[in-house]
């Protein structure tokens, strides 16, 4: 799972895509989420990761990160699996 390569992020939570003209805004958390992602982290270690610098348990962690990674890919910033 990755944030596609075209996706311009700033480091005060902008994010654009350029394909769409779209942009958005995200808080420090998702930008967190968004760099493990751009180090090709696993979901299994982005949990440990967050639940170890943060006050939350892993499954309360994970049902917030599936909600996070599905609006991603609603609005088409993830490369899916099976694109090459």
């Amino acid at each position: 799972m990755q944030i596609k390569k075209n996706i311009a992020i700033s480091e005060t939570g902008f994010v654009f895509n350029p394909t769409t003209g779209d942009s958005y805004s995200i808080n420090q958390v998702g930008q967190e989420i968004l760099g493990y992602l751009g180090e090709n982290k696993s979901p299994d270690e982005i949990t440990s990761l967050m639940t170890r610098d943060y006050e939350i348990d892993p499954q309360s962690f994970e049902k917030y990160f599936y909600d996070f990674i599905s609006m991603l890919k609603q609005f088409e910033l993830l490369e899916l699996e099976n694109e090459n």
